[in-house]
């Protein structure tokens, strides 16, 4: 159940550090939709159908690295950015917009020409593990860039592709409920309809329901959640009536490790491995160890009346950024700033028989000391 954590680190997994402070000459009622970040590269999608591309550099040499804008374009007229994902290895960006998996390449964020997008997608998933794949080296051959996976899953099916520079069809698997959400790693798609979480074998076309979304009667409608945890395992959440249940489930629908519990419905959930994180409906963050099941953190809601509290400055999701991205930070440089200090170097103790030699000058110099020599180390 949600609590404070018992055994408190040290030094917090994370801390909350601003990007970007607001979109620039967005309207009053223009909101962020999702969001993906590799690197020195920021990607946002908007409620209004605009893609901003942000990227980290320092415009005054004395002043902090910062996140600056430099392209934005309309992907569909007032139809919301709903999904960016990376796909580092392959150098490109698939957006979700209208119903419509769009090809982008990345960092420059240009649409991949003569690429139809695919359309009548409900959601789709691209393998986990093809996702963590590292970018190519400049020095790596065109041809030793390995194809990636992904699933289209429209009303009634399951469409799976692989794309390299473009996307290629390879089959199709019915899915009679549909699906809105889902996730996959390996030959394993984990989805689920408005009812049940479904684990489905993509190499044999199997599929088999394991637990309902919400098992409380006339709850009204509750949001389904996957994240995959390994090469075969995912993490799904259930709502009991009186809490939320987070079950670690294999590829074959098999329960693994212990359960998660919160007291509410989370907003938003992702995966920092070994760490799970959860936007409560307060606001507040709750971290997760995945080993232990134990709460390591909890980052409270912004304070009513501050800044962080208002309406442009909500908490509305959370997004993990699997290749990783730079966050500018004074943190360090604060500790690391130097201080005049004054250094007075004291005689020894004067010899029985002195002599000249013997007698030390006395001097006093002005030297530098590190004000905090003891850095934390911070994790993002």
């Amino acid at each position: 159940m949600s609590s404070a954590p018992l055994n408190p680190l040290e030094v917090p997994p994370y801390l909350v550090q601003p990007l970007i402070e607001s979109i620039p000459g967005g309207s009053s009622s223009t909101t962020i939709t999702c969001a993906q970040a590799l690197g020195s590269e920021l990607y946002i999608g908007c409620s209004n159908g605009e893609l901003l591309r942000y990227a980290l550099q320092a415009d005054d040499p004395t002043k902090l690295e910062s996140y600056t804008l430099q392209s934005r374009q309309t992907l569909i007229a007032d139809k919301p950015v709903d999904e960016v994902v990376i796909v580092p290895c392959i150098s490109r960006a698939l957006i979700l917009s209208d119903h419509q998996i769009h090809f982008y390449t990345i960092p420059s964020l240009d649409p991949v020409p003569n690429i139809k997008p695919i359309r009548n997608v409900v959601t789709f998933a691209v393998d986990q593990q093809h996702l963590q794949r590292p970018a190519p080296s400049p020095s790596d051959p065109p041809s030793k860039t390995e194809q990636v996976e992904f699933c289209a899953i429209k009303r009634n099916n399951i469409q799976l592709y692989v794309i390299r520079e473009r996307p290629i069809f390879q089959k199709e698997i019915p899915l009679p409920d549909g699906a809105t959400v889902a996730r996959r790693t390996g030959q394993y798609l984990c989805a689920a309809d408005n009812a049940y979480y479904s684990v489905i074998n993509l190499e044999a076309a199997s599929m088999l329901s394991v637990l309902p979304v919400s098992q409380a009667e006339d709850s009204g409608p509750v949001k389904p959640f996957i994240t995959v945890i390994s090469e075969n395992e995912f993490l799904i959440l259930s709502w009991t009536g009186a809490s939320t249940l987070g079950v670690f489930i294999t590829g074959d629908g098999d329960p693994v490790r212990g359960t998660l519990e919160w007291p509410r419905h989370p907003e938003a959930v992702c995966l920092d491995y070994p760490y799970i994180t959860t936007l409560m409906q307060t606001g507040a963050v709750e971290i997760h160890n995945v080993e232990t099941q134990i709460i390591a953190q909890v980052v409270s809601a912004p304070e009513p009346g501050s800044q962080d509290a208002s309406v442009n400055m909500s908490r509305m999701g959370l997004k993990a950024c699997l290749g990783g991205y730079m966050v500018p930070t004074s943190q360090r440089t604060d500790k690391m700033r130097l201080k005049s200090v004054r250094l007075i170097r004291h005689p020894p103790e004067k010899p029985s028989d002195p002599s000249p030699e013997s007698e030390p000058e006395h001097e006093e110099v002005e030297g530098y000391a590190v004000e905090d020599s003891q850095i934390e180390p911070q994790e993002i």
